[in-house]
């Protein structure tokens, strides 16, 4: 397979393009990886269509740009642990994911990168919704940039009861090691690939600034949070089964829609270990 080959179409102004002729289930030659995470870098959320990927051969596809993990709170697959299953029942009200967020910002060193293979879709809905940070960072004012600049916020997996996602109610039956987990961050996190700086706060896990109270953050944290998921700072997938989306956890955030009651939606993610984040 030749880069040249590859096909990369923006979806939006944003942020966000869909990757052409190109076969995942097939090998990838190293030009073609060097490309591909180019344009990854560039746009910070791939889009792949029509993909028949086996359980492992969609592993061996994520180990190309690194090194899977497991995630604390949800089982992975019996013979695939790094693969966990995305899935929302005909029955259940509330999906997985489904509030704007950087994947566990509440570890240490959250994940560089996620990747989601659509494997059941229902007939309408189940979009999701990806956010640009470094657009969020970036069109704020010099003085609050300043202030930023030098603040730490605190993560917290419990923060994330009060929306109840699938994924954290699944934690207690999930694994009997599993716990809440806290980690403080910079709010401005500059990307170690890119360079760039992007806001690293998020509604489903921050929970204030480092030396400030719950109080005294909220003001200033419910204005990052509203003006971080501005529309043109925005794109929407819509899944079919086979699309895979492949996203920068350091620089985008993501919002699964709930808007599919009655039917039933299985997605398969693999998660890419990252680094510790660094401030400007």
């Amino acid at each position: 397979m030749t880069t040249a080959a590859i096909g990369i179409h923006p979806v939006a102004g944003a942020l966000g393009a869909e990757v052409s002729d190109v076969d995942l289930a097939r090998p990838l030659d190293e030009a073609t990886v060097a490309a591909l995470r180019q344009a990854w870098l560039e746009h910070l959320v791939l889009f792949f269509r029509d993909q028949a990927l086996s359980p492992a051969q969609f592993l061996a596809f994520a180990r190309r740009f690194g090194e899977p993990i497991e995630y604390p709170f949800v089982r992975g697959l019996d013979d695939y642990p790094e693969i966990i299953p995305v899935l929302k029942l005909e029955h259940e009200r509330v999906n997985f994911g489904g509030v704007w967020h950087s994947d566990t910002a509440y570890l240490d060193v959250p994940p560089m990168a996620s990747m989601l293979v659509a494997r059941e879709i229902p007939p309408f809905g189940g979009d999701t919704l990806f956010a640009n940070m470094y657009l969020a960072y970036e069109t704020l004012s010099d003085g609050m940039k300043r202030m930023l600049d030098g603040l730490v916020a605190v993560n917290s997996s419990a923060k994330a009861d009060a929306s109840r996602t699938r994924e954290d109610r699944m934690k207690d039956r999930a694994r009997e090691a599993a716990r809440d987990y806290v980690a403080a961050h910079p709010v401005v996190r500059r990307h170690p690939e890119t360079g760039r700086r992007a806001l690293y706060v998020n509604v489903a896990h921050t929970v204030r600034f480092d030396g400030m109270t719950e109080e005294e953050s909220a003001p200033l944290l419910a204005f990052l949070f509203q003006h971080q998921i501005r529309p043109e700072f925005t794109c929407r997938f819509r899944w079919r089964p086979g699309s895979i989306a492949f996203w920068d956890n350091r620089c985008a955030q993501h919002h699964a829609i709930n808007d599919y009651r009655g039917h039933r939606r299985l997605l398969h993610r693999v998660t890419l270990a990252g680094d510790t984040p660094k401030g400007p």
